[in-house]
């Protein structure tokens, strides 16, 4: 692989630099690229022994990674992510929140109203997350999208379709011009089919990313669609295509993944896009 002769110099640009290189990097390299742009904290905070034990590499792997950008080695690329954290982020990062979160309940057994509040802290710790996570400005491009659509398709498969199907319920009754893409009798890649250039697809998936949805995304962009993807990573299968990228990251409590963090998203674009019909800012319908 052909090094970087000038190393990224701010964690954005490394991110930047990341997400325009990923495709061609090797799969181990991808998977290092992947925990580096989802756990921004621990590349500030751990270990280089630590960090490969959490993305499942090698030391090794992960020192190649950096020099593939140019550095000489993995604690150059380390500090660009302290840099970040002096410069005013939070010094605990939520997947090492999460991971204190999870050690805790572990501990202990939890029934009836106790893992009721197990379940809400966790939730609490996501829906924090995706405040910080997605900015006003993210917000602004996914509801201009959905403005601008001749039509809205709305995909999204086996975890993500009760999110799928609460934007494209709630789409319509606001009178936007939507197709909820549900696969009912195997129609989905069907469903997709009379997209087109003025339309937009609103595609949910997390890992394991649902094959339909894939499929779906891969159609909307081969026929000159636009796609507003709300998955995981911003690498995943639906994310790197798309026009623009809404991330979300779950909580697990108990090996039980939620949905609250992705409804709670939903929810906003579709009163930001009632909001911006209206033209009436605060005013609701």
């Amino acid at each position: 692989m052909t090094e970087t002769q000038t190393p990224p110099a701010t964690a954005e640009e490394l991110r930047a630099a990341i997400l325009e290189r990923y495709d061609g990097l090797s799969k181990r390299l991808q998977q290092i690229a992947r925990y580096v742009l989802d756990e921004p904290n621990d590349m500030a905070l751990e270990t280089l022994a630590v960090l490969a034990e959490r993305s499942g590499v090698q030391p090794s792997a992960i020192v190649r990674f950096a020099k593939s950008f140019g550095y000489d080695g993995a604690t150059q690329m380390q500090r660009l992510f302290r840099d970040g954290l002096l410069n005013g982020q939070m010094a605990l990062g939520y997947g090492e929140r999460v991971r204190r979160f999870a050690q805790d309940i572990d501990s202990r057994a939890s029934a009836g109203a106790e893992l009721l509040g197990e379940f809400v802290e966790g939730n609490t710790l996501a829906l924090q997350n995706l405040g910080q996570t997605i900015g006003e400005g993210d917000m602004a491009a996914a509801v201009a999208l959905i403005r601008k659509a001749e039509m809205v398709y709305v995909a999204g498969f086996r975890r993500a379709f009760p999110v799928s199907s609460y934007l494209a319920y709630s789409l319509q009754q606001l009178g936007k011009r939507t197709m909820f893409i549900d696969g009912v009798a195997g129609l989905a890649r069907q469903q997709v089919q009379s997209i087109g250039p003025r339309d937009l697809l609103i595609a949910v998936s997390y890992h394991p990313y649902a094959e339909e949805t894939v499929v779906a995304v891969e159609t909307a962009v081969g026929r000159g669609a636009k796609v507003l993807a709300v998955s995981d990573s911003l690498v995943s299968p639906i994310a790197k295509p798309a026009t623009a990228v809404l991330q979300v990251r779950e909580s697990e409590i108990r090996s039980f993944r939620s949905l609250a963090a992705s409804i709670c998203l939903a929810q906003a674009l579709v009163i930001g896009f009632a909001f911006a019909e209206s033209g009436e800012g605060g005013k609701g319908r």
